[in-house]
């Protein structure tokens, strides 16, 4: 602002604002920022941006359920610099967690090594384990082919990322998710997925059915440690 008061042809009062005002449209704009690109998932696939870009790569290294391993340290390091320019401990720590079965409901990642367990020991290091998708995560992948979402440049406008992914698997509801964002949070129970068929199935066949109908089908969460 200093720069603009230099210059004389410019009003001070035209560039003067109220402390109050450009502080809360500044924090808006931060929180936005915060909301959709980091701590919140989209409702459409139920991922965060790191989970979206984590498998996104995997099929970019075409690491299907039925195909080979690859070291974790190789798939992280793709992620960080194609997509996710962030510290590749995150990315990791993003990518462990997908392939718990204790921590998710249905994982998106099978990991092959230590990748930590329900006692709190942290996996190995990414340079000893192993990972590809599992076939969940074909399925949140599956129509990418057939341009069924709008892509994006990525960070450095090098490659394409895909705005949101498909999700033929109803991530959201089935494996749930939590997260804590700027002035709001989320908290989303997993589901049994066949529950969740069954109660798209009822949707389908009667589209004005009310919600508490539902719960005939989806009767409660299913967590991955029972209860």
């Amino acid at each position: 602002m200093s720069d603009l008061l230099d210059d004389p042809n410019i009003d001070p009062e035209a560039v003067a604002e109220p402390l109050r005002r450009a502080i809360g449209e500044r924090y808006l704009t931060y929180a936005l920022s915060t909301i959709m690109h980091r701590a919140l998932p989209d409702a459409r696939d139920g991922l965060k941006p790191v989970h979206r870009r984590i498998l996104f790569a995997m099929r970019e290294l075409r690491l299907s359920s039925t195909g080979g391993f690859r070291k974790s340290a190789k798939i992280s390091g793709d992620v960080m610099g194609n997509y996710h320019p962030h510290g590749d401990a995150a990315i990791y720590d993003a990518m462990a967690r997908l392939a718990q079965d204790f921590a998710v409901r249905y994982p998106l990642v099978d990991g092959q090594g230590n990748f930590g367990n329900i006692d709190g020991d942290n996996p190995a290091a990414s340079r000893y384990t192993e990972a590809r998708m599992t076939a969940v995560a074909e399925a949140m992948l599956d129509g990418l082919n057939e341009n069924a979402v709008d892509f994006r440049d990525n960070y450095d406008g090098t490659l394409r990322e895909p705005v949101v992914l498909p999700a033929s698997f109803p991530n959201l509801l089935a494996n749930g998710s939590s997260g804590i964002a700027v002035g709001m949070a989320t908290n989303i129970p997993p589901h049994n997925i066949g529950e969740l068929v069954d109660a798209c199935l009822h949707i389908i066949a009667t589209p004005d059915c009310r919600d508490d109908t539902l719960l005939n089908f989806v009767k409660g969460p299913d967590f991955p440690t029972g209860g």
